[in-house]
């Protein structure tokens, strides 16, 4: 149970959770409800500003007028569905069992120290959900092969500029460009025009920011403006830069392709 000597503590931990959460893709009203009800769990009302980059908490033992506020920088991580859940889930534990703050930190360094998938992985299965995209988008078998490879090697460069720690939108543009350069050279040589636009086309969609879209959208539906409006405004830049990309492409192939 939380007390005036270790509020700031558990004030300390409230944060970290939040900004964690929020870093691997929730919508905001997501993570509000999981933080108040940790927050709960400790006997403890807590209040949330949240913006893209930072997060405002204020927070206090109920029934007192003793008020802890913190400021914390969300950290940068790719987006994790896996995280997510078990993060989420860690909010009903607290909420149902009422578990000591040493518990649920125990509990909470198990879920970041939960081992990742391979991304060799998880580019091999990005390759293969581009591919289908090419069958789906009407590709042959052989602009389905060369999707698969092109979007491999953009895949790869994204992986390693992300690792290199290199600006969001520069990423965007060389992947898209690297994808779509490699499909367009090569299904030029085996392919028809047609099918060489809709292989260059798909090679770049696993850059779609489907995430930051959505929750984008429902954040401003739930009145969360601010943040719901850099979400969706930082979408479109990728949008945008992806369309660079893909520009530089076709400025290269246009007469071929016209």
């Amino acid at each position: 149970m939380t007390t005036n000597d270790n509020i700031n503590e558990v004030v300390d931990f409230l944060c970290e959770y939040a900004s964690r959460l929020l870093s691997c893709g929730v919508h905001t009203s997501r993570v509000v409800r999981n933080t108040q009800r940790i927050a709960h769990s400790q006997n403890m009302w807590v209040t949330l500003e949240i913006f893209r980059s930072h997060i405002t908490l204020t927070a206090s033992i109920r029934g007192t007028n003793h008020y802890v506020t913190r400021l914390v920088e969300v950290p940068k991580a790719p987006i994790s569905f896996s995280r997510n859940s078990a993060l989420s889930s860690l909010s009903w534990i607290a909420y149902d069992n009422d578990p000591s703050l040493d518990e649920l930190k125990e509990k909470y360094q198990q879920i970041l120290e939960k081992p990742k998938l391979s991304p060799y992985l998880v580019l091999l299965l990005v390759a293969l959900a581009n591919m289908s995209f090419c069958k789906l988008f009407g590709g042959h078998l052989v602009a389905m092969a060369i999707v698969f490879l092109g979007t491999a090697l953009g895949f790869f460069l994204k992986q390693k500029m992300g690792q290199w720690k290199s600006n969001t939108f520069s990423t965007f543009i060389l992947s898209a460009f690297v994808a779509s350069v490699f499909c367009a050279s090569i299904a030029y040589y085996f392919l028809n025009p047609d099918q060489t636009v809709i292989a260059m086309s798909t090679s770049v969609l696993y850059l779609i920011p489907g995430v930051p879209l959505v929750n984008g959208v429902i954040d401003i539906i739930e009145g969360h403006i601010m943040i719901g409006a850099s979400r969706l405004i930082d979408a479109m830049l990728l949008i945008f830069s992806i369309a660079v990309g893909l520009g530089i492409t076709l400025s290269i192939f246009h007469d071929s392709l016209l």
